[in-house]
């Protein structure tokens, strides 16, 4: 390529020069002639610090990977004769894995003569429903499948927020703007 459209580190245009001042011009400033748009005609290159650049960008990527959260799906089995204590247990943790951002596919296992009688599963999900409306939302209805009923409960986006701040409480940490008023209020 004979000539290129120059943009400075400062992001100025420099405008339409030929390749060899520009490549001149990046050397002389003791950084790298970039090539950002090679289609364009003529190809647009910047002058920057190449290797900063990259490493910024790596940092950008690994900052957005940190932030994505990584949705699982957890699974939690009923049977329709559970007991008290166990439905329980098993609503907790459920309510733990909602409150940890998962999904949760909830199970009603029927055996033999226990499939007859489907209306005693859906009875346990409308429980669990009733149970974790709060902080939960139902995103698969209650569906027969074979020996099994299946629904998918999904966390409930406010809930996450009302987590964050009960994690604070648990711990003793507040934010100044509380803290400052606790003292006025003890002293």
């Amino acid at each position: 390529m004979e000539t290129v459209r120059l943009i400075d580190q400062d992001g100025n245009q420099r405008g339409v020069m030929a390749t060899r001042d520009a490549l001149t011009m990046a050397r002389g400033l003791d950084l790298d002639l970039v090539e950002i748009a090679p289609t364009a005609q003529p190809p647009v290159c910047r002058i920057m610090d190449y290797g900063k650049f990259k490493f910024d960008e790596a940092q950008k990527a690994k900052e957005s990977r940190r932030k994505t959260l990584n949705v699982g799906v957890k699974e939690m089995k009923y049977r329709p004769k559970i007991g008290a204590g166990d439905f329980t247990t098993k609503t907790r943790l459920v309510e733990k894995f909602l409150a940890e951002g998962h999904k949760v596919k909830v199970t009603i296992m029927f055996r033999g003569r226990e499939s007859a009688h489907p209306e005693l599963g859906k009875k346990i999900l409308d429980r669990i429903v009733e149970r974790l409306e709060d902080v939960a939302r139902v995103e698969s209805a209650a569906k027969l499948d074979g020996r099994n009923m299946i629904m998918v409960l999904g966390p409930e986006k406010k809930t996450k927020a009302r987590v964050a701040e009960s994690s604070n409480v648990e711990t003793g940490h507040t934010s100044a703007p509380e803290s400052a008023e606790l003292a006025r209020e003890e002293g």
